[in-house]
């Protein structure tokens, strides 16, 4: 597998313990073993507040999933962007998409050193396809869309989904995520697919204000969202039905019936006009 890594920021490849990090804390809820005493920490301080937040990460990543699989098997997307990638675990993008289509090409982008450390792991595509990883940060998307695993990678001409599970919630309105998403959406040609999920404050303000307040502590920013603020982010796109719902009524797979505010995520794809 070619290395095509290339950095317009250099991110620190130093694998600080000593603080949390939420890609490490996220594998801590899902059950991983890629943590530290602060990242369990900061999940198990948050637990008390939300005591399902385990079970609400994994349906998470179950609509990870369930939306690559509509994506490739439903509009014959064969490219992604997946940014905020986190710890690998099973079921990666390029897993759920190469399953259907071994041709399918990924590229993933994440800021965590110790998620570069495993970027091997997560490059371990099928022969057909092709993968790569970016250690770059969203706050800076000038480091991801101008890195050379893009163009090695995919085709910029033909439509590409761009995957956001559960990231934009460290980007606060001063930092404009509506114009970093807006930036991303610029390279992709129309017909491209936005896949966002986003924590909210909607089914319980309280224990989420204090989530928010355990995050803030330990320098991690939070920031949730309504259902409003998540649909804007989807300036630029029609929504595909059901539009912004709740992570687990996003096209729930056959027999699913779980209460649909058992998750405290909003979830929808929107199709680049």
């Amino acid at each position: 597998m070619p290395d095509s890594r290339s950095h317009a920021t250099e991110l620190s490849t130093i694998i600080d313990t000593k603080v949390a990090h939420e890609a490490r804390v996220y594998d801590y809820w899902l059950g991983g073993k890629d943590n530290y005493p602060a990242d369990r920490a900061l999940g198990d301080a948050i637990a008390t507040h939300i005591p399902a937040i385990r079970t609400m990460a994994r349906a998470n990543r179950a609509f990870l999933g369930r939306a690559v699989r509509y994506l490739v098997s439903e509009v014959g997307i064969n490219q992604f962007l997946d940014i905020g990638t986190g710890i690998p675990t099973a079921g990666n993008t390029h897993e759920v998409a190469q399953k259907l289509d071994p041709a399918a090409r990924v590229v993933y982008v994440d800021n965590d050193p110790i998620v570069l450390a495993h970027a091997r792991a997560l490059m371990a595509s099928k022969p057909q396809g092709k993968t790569a990883f970016i250690h770059a940060d969203l706050h800076d998307p000038a480091s991801i869309l101008g890195d050379n695993a893009i163009a090695d990678t995919l085709d910029l001409d033909q439509p590409v989904a761009i995957m956001l599970v559960a990231i934009m919630m460290y980007f606060r309105d001063s930092d404009d995520p509506h114009g970093i998403v807006r930036n991303l959406l610029d390279v992709v040609p129309s017909g491209s697919y936005l896949v966002i999920t986003h924590p909210t404050a909607d089914f319980d303000e309280r224990a989420m204000a204090r989530v928010v307040a355990s995050a803030e502590q330990a320098g991690i920013t939070f920031y949730p969202r309504g259902r409003a603020d998540t649909e804007k982010l989807f300036a630029g796109t029609e929504l595909i039905e059901p539009g912004v719902v709740p992570v687990v009524s996003w096209h729930p797979n056959p027999g699913d019936n779980a209460d649909p505010e058992s998750a405290w995520y909003w979830a929808g794809i929107g199709r680049k006009l």
